[in-house]
């Protein structure tokens, strides 16, 4: 009776850093942004550092052991930093193992056999953090492609009044609602540091891997490079980024009825399963306590995936 509790226990304080490492690099995030404001208010005549970057210190020990545990770390790191949520490889960590330590524990509960448990805490572990993090970066991006074209807008109007690159890219960043505010920041500070601004731009949409912010920084490095007038330009990339937008809720709108038929097949074992639970629960326990309905249950869940992601592909368009 002590082992389950031992493990919740062990779970529930796994989860709970994961949180608090999240909360604490939230802070650090904002404090290492007004970091940079003071040492750029400080700077006088010094030259310029090229490619100067900021780091947060030492790397803690959990991260350590993150980087060396996770599957391909740097990827990971660069997802985290996509998300915006600004949790580094010992929260996720964390994460993974507390996700992982609940499903085992809740499997156990419910009376599963061990190895079949510590595969479903395995797989939870690797999926439910990547799939919480893929949700994010999502999220993050379909703002920011939402409030983008008013960003534009807010530049072109900036260089007509006669202002340069840089300070349209300050007035954007105070302006601008997150993430796109926070976006620009960044790039504003890593030009108050010395870097250059195609460099600062080209390390956001790194991190971002939006086409219509790639479309932004891409016109600006042929301005720099051919001249001409960029408030145009700009005014040009903005209608051609709002008219995108339209298409793309055309083919939602077109695509919904696929989108609804995709989402009503896939619904129906869930559906009929916990109507089973209902009616007649001995007759659908036999999945959870026999061995070959052990099998079945991995033989379905294995198809439902495959038929899953082949439809969410049927109705998925790319724009």
């Amino acid at each position: 009776m002590m082992a389950p509790v031992v493990v919740l226990l062990a779970a529930a304080l796994l989860f709970g850093a994961g949180v608090a490492g999240l909360l604490a690099a939230t802070a650090g995030s904002r404090r290492l942004s007004s970091r940079v404001r003071r040492i750029a208010a400080r700077r006088t005549t010094e030259a310029p550092a090229t490619g100067l970057q900021l780091r947060r210190g030492t790397p803690r020990r959990f991260d350590v052991l993150a980087s060396r545990v996770l599957p391909r770390p740097e990827a990971i790191r660069q997802r985290l930093l996509a998300s915006g949520l600004g949790l580094t490889l010992g929260g996720y960590l964390a994460l993974s193992a507390g996700a992982a330590l609940l499903v085992a524990l809740a499997a156990l509960l419910l009376k599963a056999p061990v190895a079949l448990a510590l595969l479903g805490g395995l797989f939870a572990g690797l999926a439910l953090p990547h799939l919480f993090i893929g949700n994010r970066i999502a999220t993050r991006r379909k703002r920011f492609s939402k409030l983008f074209p008013d960003s534009l807008g807010l530049m072109v109007r900036g260089l007509k009044a006669g202002l340069p690159v840089s300070e349209c890219i300050g007035v954007v960043a105070r302006e601008a609602p997150n993430p796109i505010g926070e976006d620009f920041r960044r790039v504003a500070d890593q030009v108050r540091l010395g870097q250059s601004l195609e460099e600062a731009m080209w390390s956001v949409a790194k991190r971002l891997e939006l086409a219509e912010f790639n479309f932004l920084v891409i016109t600006m490095a042929i301005q720099r490079e051919t001249g001409g007038n960029l408030a145009e330009t700009l005014q040009n990339l903005d209608t051609m980024v709002r008219m995108r937008d339209q298409m793309k809720l055309k083919v939602k709108a077109m695509s919904s009825e696929a989108m609804a038929t995709a989402a009503i097949i896939g619904s129906l074992p869930f559906a009929m399963a916990a109507l089973l639970f209902v009616v007649a629960p001995k007759y659908i326990m036999v999945l959870f306590t026999a061995p070959l309905g052990h099998i079945f249950l991995v033989v379905a869940t294995v198809w439902m995936a495959i038929g899953i992601f082949v439809m969410s592909q049927m109705v998925s368009f790319e724009i």
